[in-house]
């Protein structure tokens, strides 16, 4: 069975650098626990590794299906 990517929207990787970065942040401030830090920010890295997949591997024809059935709303 081949390897699929489903295309992903533009704002999972807006929300994936955002929460990167607000957590960074959080943690160097000493507002969020560093393994609380550690957590998100691995979480949010690997949203951002996978909204890179889907832009590399995701076929045109789906990203193209799904905008003409969002245009027929």
């Amino acid at each position: 069975m081949a390897f699929k990517a489903a295309p992903l929207p533009a704002s999972f990787t807006v929300t994936s650098m955002l929460g990167f970065i607000i957590s960074a942040v959080y943690t160097a401030s000493g507002r969020l626990d560093p393994s609380w830090g550690f957590a998100f920010c691995l979480v949010f890295v690997i949203m951002f590794i996978a909204s890179f997949i889907s832009l590399e591997k995701a076929p045109v024809e789906a990203e193209l299906k799904v905008n003409n059935m969002d245009s027929k709303l």
